[in-house]
This record gives C-alpha cells, structure tokens and sequence, in this order.
C-alpha cells in the first residue's frame, strides 16, 4: 500500500519549524517533498544536539525530503525554481511576507503558470493588515495572543525571564494548520480544477486553539465563580510504589468532583461542608488533595487504581519521560517512535507516525539529507542536462555547502 497523498509533489521553500513541519506532514502521507534551501542553508541544520553532519532537530522535520540547494540570485536560479513549481501541486513557504514576491516565486506569479497549484504561506500575522510585515517566532506570537498572560494567570506565576514554555506550540498547530487547508483546498480542487492561496497567521492559529477564549472573553455575569476558574487544574498524586501519576479531572470543579467521591465510594463528602462548593473546595484544597492522596496510596498497584477510577471516568496517566514512554509496550506496538541515520554511522529516534490507515500506509521516517543532496537528480527530472546542471554550479545557482562540517561551524556564520 501507498500514502494516501502519493502522486503530489511539494515544493518546500521553508525553514525552522511550522513550513518544515507542514511539509514533513505531508511527505509522511505520501508526497513527494522537495525542499530548497538558500546559499545559508535552513538554520536548524546548525541546532544541537547533534551528531555527525546533521543535527537532531533538522532530522526530525526533515528526514525523507529530498534537499536541493539553489541562490536565486543568481543567473539561471529562479528558471529551476520555476519549473519545479511548475510541476508542484503543492508549494510550502514561511518567510516575511512580499519575500518570494520580490523573486516572481509569489502565488499569482506560479498560479498563472500552474492554475492547480495549492500554495500555503505561513506567517506570524498574516500577507495583509497592521502586523503582516512583523517577523515572527512562537514565544513573541504566543505572548502577542493571549497564551502567555493565560498560563502565568493559570499557574499564578509573575512575569520571569524563565516562564516561558519548552513547546513551540504557535508553530506546530500552524504546521498541522496548513496541512488541514491543504487537504481542504485538495478536495476543492478535485471539482473546479482550481488551486488557490492559503495564508495561515500563527496568531490566528493561537486564538483557534485557545479552548478557554469564550470564557476569556465573556462578560462579567457569564463567567463562572472565580473558584471555578480552576476547574481545569489536574491534581498530580504519589502511588503506593513511588510513581506520579496525573487525573485528568479537577478536584474543584463541581462536575469532575462528584467523579471523585464515586471513584473513592465517599458519599459522605458531598455533606463535608469544606467540599460542598467549588469555592470551599478551592479554600480547602490542600486537606482535599491529602485526601484523594491518601486514597490513591492505598492501592497496592497502579493497574489496581487505574481500574476504579476508569469505573467513575477519570483518567490517569503516570507521569514518564519520553525514554521511558519509548520503551512502553505500547509504544512498540504503535511504532510512535522510528529511527533515521545521521548521515556518519549512528542514528537518532524522531516521532514515527501519529495515523494508521486501512486502505493505505503512512511513509516510514526516510533519512536526512544532506545540503544539496539531490540538486543533480531533482534537476534531471525536470529535464536538465549535465551540461546544464554544470553551468547553473558554475553561475552560482547551485551553491555547494558551507564550508567545513556543520558541527563546526557558529551561529553568525550560519546566519550570515
């Protein structure tokens, strides 16, 4: 069996993380993604950790493209970049918006040589309006959406230079954002023939998936207590053999609470005047939290407490590192990790695929490539000759690496 996606081609101008990240998505549904990187090749090339000549972050958005190198600034460069759109049914790009525009590389410019084309831009605000010319990274755009100020509020934490978050998460949901479009403008292409422009805002996309914005937003007499305003807290508890695990229900919400009181055969604690209301509860959090926590110790197992709780539907997970939920059972079964070379004799473990098909098969994790791995084949295929291919290295068009092992290069000189 194939991808579900096999037959289209993606041309991948992006780099870092929300372009590389749509791309890699729908190479792993079965496109063919060909990605192009400029005489300064994709930064995250240069990421540690790494080994070898390919660091780990490039291998996990970019293993199993096909990577050519291109100036199109140079003479005969954008004549390549041309007709690789030409023959693209998906082109991928997330730089400041108007930056292709200036190479004729922008949707209008392509659409009017491939009208099926499906073209999706990536930006922190948007092609248009007040902030489209801003530059944009996942910290700045999640503190520009209400995401930052929300998990501060949520945790009760004051302004620091270390309360940010280890996930980029404005650039992920924006990466499976443009997917989701992709998919949609695919189908609609399907009847009327037509592609079309999709321009993905991150910011939007932190406000899309703010699962609290009505709340956020509602006016004074709609809001709940303010004790409710934790309600989504998950309480985390010790087991009997020194685990942690995490319920998936608060202890002061008056709904996830009467889970509880099932779960531990306590009807009495609906009486207990401390925990009647979602305000007493919030006041006498911590005797509750002792309470459910002592509960939670007297079971000899973690499966023995799993059981009950799933009777009263709550979930539990144990609280793991990622080595540790790799070497789960599960996830072997699953396949939820795979293994790509890094290019010099070792390996290293990126996410497998998160989708499992019955008429179809997800692409397995390829193997990074190189900086300008595949100039000479992809150029072959869209009708080059050697000759020719010679000529575009001599002219510039095909910058070779940089020079030395990545590993030893600096930021400034990657950037530069």
């Amino acid at each position: 069996m194939s991808g579900p996606l096999t037959g289209l081609r993606v041309v991948d101008f992006s780099r870092v993380l929300a372009g590389p990240l749509c791309a890699d998505t729908l190479r792993r549904l079965g496109a063919d993604v060909i990605k192009i990187e400029p005489p300064t090749p994709d930064i995250s090339r240069f990421a540690f950790p790494r080994r070898g000549q390919v660091s780990g972050y490039y291998a996990q958005f970019n293993s199993g493209k096909r990577a050519i190198s291109l100036d199109l600034r140079a003479p005969g460069a954008r004549g390549v970049a041309l007709a690789l759109c030409d023959r693209a049914d998906i082109v991928v790009e997330n730089f400041r918006a108007g930056t292709l525009a200036s190479f004729g590389l922008d949707y209008a410019s392509l659409a009017d040589r491939n009208p099926g084309l499906i073209y999706v831009s990536i930006t922190g605000y948007g092609q248009r309006g007040p902030w489209s010319a801003r530059s944009a990274y996942a910290p700045a755009v999640q503190a520009e959406a209400g995401l930052t100020a929300n998990s501060w509020r949520h945790y009760g934490a004051a302004p620091s230079a270390q309360q940010t978050d280890s996930m980029s998460h404005a650039d992920l949901y924006s990466g499976l954002h443009g997917v989701i479009a992709v998919l949609a403008a695919l189908h609609q292409r399907g009847s009327s023939g037509r592609g079309q422009h999709i321009d993905v805002a991150m910011a939007a996309v932190s406000v899309a998936v703010n699962e609290r914005l009505h709340a956020d937003l509602a006016a004074d007499d709609l809001h709940d207590e303010p004790a409710a305003l934790g309600a989504t807290d998950t309480p985390f508890f010790h087991t009997s053999d020194g685990e942690t695990v995490t319920t998936a229900g608060s202890l002061v919400g008056s709904l996830t609470f009467g889970l509880y009181v099932r779960a531990m055969r306590r009807p009495d604690l609906l009486d207990d005047p401390r925990f009647a209301t979602a305000s007493a509860r919030a006041a006498n959090l911590t005797d509750l939290q002792q309470l459910v926590g002592s509960w939670v110790r007297s079971f000899p197992t973690r499966a023995n407490l799993a059981a009950q709780l799933d009777e009263a539907k709550i979930a539990m997970g144990t609280v793991r590192t990622v080595e540790e939920l790799a070497n789960t059972d599960w996830a072997c079964t699953w396949g939820a990790i795979e293994v790509v070379e890094d290019r010099s004799g070792g390996s290293y473990q990126i996410p497998g695929s998160p989708w499992k098909f019955s008429d179809a098969t997800a692409n397995d994790a390829g193997s990074p490539a190189r900086y300008g791995e595949h100039n000479h084949d992809v150029l072959a295929e869209i009708g080059y000759s050697d000759a020719d291919i010679a000529a575009l290295i001599a002219d510039g068009a095909l910058p070779p690496p940089p020079p030395g092992p990545p590993s030893t290069l600096n930021l400034k000189e990657a950037v530069s």
